[in-house]
């Protein structure tokens, strides 16, 4: 594929995004799509199939997108739990940004579908899958590295951090005031760094 093409397509996918983001699935049209894309349907289903696998492909470019932006957090911070801490203080400013919704769109779709787009519905639990794994490496590297109690379940942090983020920017599509949604994200990010600081707080003792 060359450039030229992958960045169309991309920037077909930014579209589509925005598109899906704002109206959900069943919602949007083909119609919609063709002005959002400004493609004919037959370039449409060309390059993409249907209407369910350019969803497909959007929520995946889309996950994508926001792990790229976790991982760059957590490459400027030497420490995994003041990564995760920065991260979710990053999302407090969400009512900040110029964004189809505030919620999550793999959480929204995830509420939308059901049986009918199976296909779609698994993409969402694989791709939220995924990063609540990454939450937990996140976490299991913290232990590795002596910051965080191991005697904590890793998994069982990321799934809460997970809920987390979802809650927050659930919260966050309400009609509140971006410093209340700052003031959660805050409190979020305080309570990770508490992991660190207990269990560097519990070294200097048996050092002591």
């Amino acid at each position: 594929m060359s450039r030229t093409t992958l960045y169309n397509r991309h920037e077909a996918l930014e579209r589509a995004i925005a598109l899906f983001w704002h109206k959900g699935f069943h919602a949007t049209s083909l119609k919609d799509i063709e002005q959002a894309l400004d493609m004919r349907p037959g370039s449409i289903y060309a390059a993409f199939g249907s209407k369910d696998g350019l969803f497909q492909e959007a929520l995946e470019y889309y996950a994508q997108s926001s792990l790229t932006e976790l991982e760059r957090i957590l490459a400027n911070h030497e420490s995994p739990l003041m990564g995760l801490a920065a991260f979710m203080r990053q999302l407090g400013g969400i009512r900040d940004k110029d964004l189809p919704s505030r919620a999550c769109m793999l959480v929204k779709s995830l509420l939308e579908l059901g049986a009918r787009e199976q296909l779609a519905l698994d993409k969402v639990e694989k791709l939220l899958a995924g990063m609540e794994v990454r939450f937990g490496e996140c976490f299991a590297e913290a232990q590795r590295l002596g910051e965080m109690d191991d005697t904590l379940d890793a998994t069982r942090l990321a799934r809460r951090l997970q809920a987390e983020v979802m809650g927050l920017r659930a919260f966050a599509q309400r009609d509140v005031k971006s410093q209340a949604v700052h003031e959660l994200a805050e409190d979020m990010a305080t309570s990770i760094e508490s992991l660190r600081n207990d269990a560097l707080a519990n070294s200097n003792q048996s050092e002591g």
